[in-house]
């Protein structure tokens, strides 16, 4: 079915005065301090507040000595246990297919696929996605990837390669990742 590009339907007024109601689109928010600290149980705000306390207490009661210079910084090893957990949450093994020009830029690896042009961007989960196509430009350099949704929306993004040769070597790691992670059989 060919899309036509015309304006066959009334615009959607919730869209136009509140980027929200786009599926997809994610904005850059900072969570305020309140939000923040309500996501922190009471108890365990208390346990830390008084393991600190302590702290301050037993550093007041020591004699005023420099520390020995090969004894182990209690904060390095707080960076190692950090560094250990954000490799365990990190991406699962398995491709990721990456392809960015001077303005646009696509990813898509095991979370799902992000796309975003100058200042806008939007990502979706693969349990959001009906199709993605690729398709690459007759003549020049230009990769072109369409997302579609289950709700007949449908958001291309246009790279422009550096050569022809690397529009074809995105296109093979595209079609790897999609093999990977996409499920075509989903409803």
């Amino acid at each position: 079915m060919e899309q036509s590009n015309g304006p066959i339907m009334q615009p959607l007024r919730a869209a136009s005065a509140d980027p929200g109601f786009v599926p997809g689109l994610t904005g850059v928010t900072d969570a305020p301090q309140d939000a923040v600290r309500d996501a922190v149980p009471d108890e365990v705000s208390d346990e830390v507040s008084d393991e600190a306390t302590e702290r301050v207490g037993s550093d007041a009661d020591a004699p005023d000595a420099p520390d020995a210079p090969d004894a182990p910084d209690a904060s390095e090893g707080q960076d190692a246990a950090e560094d250990e957990a954000e490799d365990e949450a990190g991406p699962a093994d398995g491709p990721v297919f990456e392809a960015a020009d001077r303005r646009g830029r696509i990813v898509a690896d095991a979370e799902g696929v992000r796309l975003s042009y100058d200042e806008e961007a939007c990502e979706f989960r693969w349990d959001e996605l009906a199709a993605v196509e690729s398709a690459k430009g007759r003549f020049g350099k230009r990769f072109t990837v369409t997302v579609h949704t289950p709700d007949r929306r449908w958001y291309p993004i246009d790279l422009l390669a550096p050569d022809r040769g690397r529009i074809a070597a995105w296109e093979a790691e595209l079609d790897a990742v999609l093999d990977a992670y996409f499920d075509d059989e989903a409803p």
